[in-house]
């Protein structure tokens, strides 16, 4: 049976040459062809023995998930939807600007933790995605932005022109839920022989399991957002259940503890805008008193609807007012722009047509049709 190589980082690439009788620098070439270059084919590896290509020839591949679709939205955001084994689909979303190309990724298929204003939390859980699973979506990525012949209807994607700099671990699923796999996928991201990003330039954004944020702290400590979204307990609680298991000072004291050895000096907190429910002036007020002890940014998301959801996005106005209390608390507090709208660029509104495509297809249309109004303050 071949063995998948996306799913091997540096060491396990090493030890799988000693296994096969090779030395262990092969599997720094070989990783050079495979995430520097993008090279499936081994015949191409031509600075490999020519025994070691048929080896490999015979017992691997190198094998990323396929592509169910690919949308490309009016402000070039692209969207695909991957396919990791039949009824299975996860979604992997890259934002384009001008100084930057941010690829989003996905760590599970579905997520377990069931945040209830989240559509991904509304799939339930299948499985955990593999390293090759995960880091096949930026392998993916990185040629399909870098062939000259690629084309979504009549919009082509640049050739040579687009590239991933960036990565956050913000796509379905909850990353640390999912440990072993996305920290071998991230090792991977940050090897020089590899992909060559900085721990700044990755991002992993967890809601808040408090031992395991503990463990990336000393295995693999890159940018760290958490999924706030509530300034207090029983508001947090209700929406994101984990934190009746790890609460809010738990959960700030994890956040400075993974800042001793964190690449930036912050942590940024993310809180989707909710009407009614955590967007008024008192939640900005408390919130600011909140995390106080805790260097950090705030990130404010317009929340994205999707079918059968119980929210309602909050409005202009009052995500702009609770930002302005924040700004005026001392803190740095920015709106994040809705990107992808046309195309529903927010993870999990994609991916849940797949396991029922029939029982889906009519809330899938409802959320095209109901295209969230874009922010710009």
């Amino acid at each position: 049976m071949s063995v998948n190589l996306l799913n091997y980082d540096a060491d396990g690439l090493a030890e799988l040459m000693t296994q096969l009788g090779e030395k262990p620098f092969r599997a720094k070439q070989l990783m050079k062809w495979i995430h520097q270059r993008g090279e499936a084919d081994f015949a191409q590896m031509t600075d490999i023995a020519k025994s070691l290509r048929e080896k490999l020839t015979h017992d691997a591949e190198i094998k990323a998930p396929d592509l169910l679709s690919e949308k490309i939205a009016s402000d070039g955001t692209a969207k695909w939807l991957l396919d990791v084994n039949v009824g299975n689909g996860i979604e992997t979303v890259f934002i384009p600007e001008d100084d930057r190309g941010t690829l989003c990724v996905s760590s599970q298929v579905g997520c377990a933790l069931d945040c209830t204003f989240c559509s991904t939390a509304k799939q339930g859980f299948n499985r955990n995605l593999s390293v090759a699973e995960i880091i096949g979506q930026l392998w993916w990525a990185e040629n399909r932005l870098t062939d000259a012949q690629a084309r979504i209807g009549e919009t082509p994607l640049e050739p040579g022109g687009r590239k991933v700099t960036n990565i956050v671990m913000m796509g379905m699923g909850e990353p640390l839920a999912n440990f072993d796999n996305v920290v071998a996928a991230m090792r991977l991201m940050l090897d020089d022989n590899a992909y060559g990003l900085s721990r700044r330039r990755v991002t992993l954004s967890t809601s808040g399991i408090v031992p395991a944020m503990d463990k990336l702290r000393d295995a693999c400590p890159v940018s760290l957002a958490v999924s706030l979204h509530a300034p207090n307990d029983a508001i947090r609680d209700e929406i994101v259940p984990i934190n009746k298991k790890y609460p809010l000072k738990e959960l700030l004291a994890a956040c400075n503890r993974y800042l001793e050895k964190a690449p930036r000096d912050f942590i940024t907190f993310e809180y989707v805008m909710l009407a009614g429910i955590n967007d008024q002036p008192e939640h900005a007020r408390q919130l600011a008193a909140l995390v106080r002890e805790v260097p950090c940014k705030i990130n404010l998301i317009p929340w994205n609807p999707f079918p059968g959801a119980d929210y309602n996005r909050s409005g202009r106005d009052a995500i702009l007012a609770f930002r302005d209390i924040l700004v005026e608390a001392g803190y740095v507090a920015t709106v994040r722009k809705t990107r992808g709208d046309d195309i529903d660029a927010a993870c999990g509104q994609l991916a849940g047509q797949v396991k029922d495509k029939t029982r889906r297809a009519e809330k899938h249309a409802a959320a095209m049709e109901a295209k969230p109004i874009i922010f710009r303050p």
